[in-house]
């Protein structure tokens, strides 16, 4: 059976034993508290408190935080470290401008090849995310908004836009925070329903053009102020 998006890569780290932590663990653990707004754009990523914090070596972390900065998530400056991205207003238009070229390739590709057991999934997820609105869990909520384009992705088969949507997504988390986007706005459970909807009835070209709506949507809710918040490291990935 294939496995969702959430139930893989993006599904919440497991608790680790201290001094058991892989560096594909560690990048797990912050792209997850980036997806859930626990780290802020601008953020420090101190190698070795992070080391401390994950029982594990310099090495490990630095290995986790690379990776991130491939990625474009995380931003390395001479003599001061690692530091979570912050998008500009033009790399904010990017990202966007990015996803509105993959994101209806991957409607029309996932309607396409559409399942019983993909759709299953898809509407799975929106359950979830109910379920996350229902109880008020603000984490969640967020978590599961991003990862829900991540898993149509995944579900429509091509794994270059499954890394590439992963990468945007994550980056339009920091942009969402940089520019102070409400989360009931920016990515509304409705939406997700609708674009379901219009899959599961086999009109691509309908969920391709409401996939463009809700990405117009998201960046219709950014403005240009920039909140500075400090952040307490131990405290996001203490276990």
């Amino acid at each position: 059976m294939l496995k969702t998006v959430s139930e893989t890569k993006l599904s919440k780290p497991r608790k680790i034993r201290d001094g058991d932590n892989s560096s594909e663990e560690i990048y797990e653990q912050i792209y997850v508290a980036l997806l859930e707004h626990r780290l802020l754009p601008g953020t420090k990523l101190a190698e070795e408190r992070l080391a401390a914090i994950f029982g594990a070596t310099r090495a490990r972390v630095r290995d986790a935080l690379s990776r991130l900065a491939y990625e474009q998530i995380v931003e390395l400056y001479p003599k001061k470290g690692w530091f979570v991205a912050k998008p500009s207003v033009d790399q904010a238009r990017d990202v966007f401008e990015a996803r509105r070229l993959i994101e209806p390739a991957v409607m029309y590709r996932l309607t396409r090849d559409i399942t019983p057991e993909k759709l299953a999934q898809l509407r799975e997820h929106l359950r979830r995310e109910m379920d996350a609105r229902a109880r008020g869990d603000k984490r969640a909520i967020i978590r599961l908004s991003g990862e829900f384009h991540n898993l149509a992705a995944a579900l429509a088969g091509n794994s270059s836009y499954t890394r590439s949507l992963r990468e945007l997504s994550t980056l339009t988390c920091l942009v969402i925070l940089l520019y102070n986007a409400p989360i009931s706005v920016s990515c509304r459970a409705d939406e997700h329903t609708d674009i379901v909807e219009a899959i599961a009835n086999g009109n691509a070209g309908a969920a391709a053009q409401l996939m463009l709506d809700h990405l117009d949507h998201i960046e219709g809710a950014l403005n240009l102020d920039v909140v500075d918040n400090e952040v307490d490291l131990e405290a996001i990935f203490k276990r």
